[in-house]
């Protein structure tokens, strides 16, 4: 039986942190996971009844602007999902912070540990400026009548269109994965990971970007094992959404993941839009 691989999740408290965490956990024949974060609460961000049950010798509690405790957290480990960041984008400060330095002191310190691979969170809200363009802003709007028969989905070869600080922060994380992969041999993958399910009720727009906790789950773990081949790459990170613009078909081709869920499961998006039953 092959070794278990290591795997650290920063951000382990948030809601794609954790329920990456305890998925992973589940299989200890694959995975010795273990979690930081800046506090053990969980995130607001989280459902009310999640609690946080990483046992103390698997937690490191540790801020991302802190070199040297994140250089413990890494050492040793095989892979490092890197989720923590400040969501919000309040204050540039905190932007800085978080998602500027501590995305490098994440990169810096797992090319120095020898870490084999960063699976990274980017963000939808890169590609923010062409959901505001059409046809893709009429699919955001479910605005049917204007939606042409044939669409061509928004690749990863499409220069990314931040439009707020937030974003031009992933953007960031999405050139450090490029130079690590080349200047230092480390394999660096970048999820655009879109509106990610908290729990019921589902707003009635979103469904364009929505992604369900188990297809996120999903494809980090795809990315986990992807092939060694696999040195730098960007997927969005979406469920198979009948409105969605941004392409999955690399996903599927590169690390042979496809999404198993969709925003309009049990939830009717156009009678929500229109004020119907």
């Amino acid at each position: 039986m092959s070794q278990s691989k290591k795997i650290l999740i920063t951000g382990v408290t948030g809601l794609v942190g954790y329920a990456a965490y305890t998925h992973l956990a589940a299989q200890p024949e694959r995975y010795e996971v273990y979690g930081l974060d800046r506090q053990r609460a969980m995130s607001a961000r989280t459902p009310g009844a999640w609690r946080n049950e990483i046992p103390d010798e698997r937690f490191h509690l540790c801020n991302l602007t802190d070199f040297d405790g994140i250089r413990a957290a890494v050492a040793g480990m095989d892979v490092v999902v890197h989720l923590a960041a400040d969501p919000k984008g309040d204050g540039w400060e905190s932007l800085r912070d978080n998602n500027l330095i501590g995305a490098y002191h994440i990169f810096e310190t797992c090319a120095e540990a020898g870490v084999q691979r960063i699976v990274a969170a980017s963000s939808i809200t890169v590609s923010q400026g062409h959901r505001a363009m059409e046809p893709y802003k009429a699919m955001a709007e479910r605005r049917q009548v204007n939606i042409p028969a044939a669409i061509q989905p928004v690749t990863v070869d499409i220069p990314a269109t931040p439009r707020g600080l937030y974003a031009a922060t992933k953007v960031w994380a999405e050139s450090l994965g490029q130079v690590y992969a080349h200047q230092h041999n480390l394999s660096c993958i970048l999820l655009r990971i879109g509106q990610v399910d908290r729990d019921w009720p589902r707003p009635p727009r979103g469904s364009d970007v929505f992604v369900s906790q188990r297809d996120v789950v999903g494809l980090i773990e795809a990315c986990i094992n992807a092939d060694e081949s696999v040195r730098f790459d960007i997927f969005y990170a979406l469920s198979n959404n009948d409105m969605r613009w941004a392409d999955m078909e690399h996903a599927r081709q590169v690390v042979g993941f496809v999404p198993q869920d969709r925003a309009e499961d049990g939830f009717d998006y156009d009678a929500a839009l229109t004020g119907g039953p």
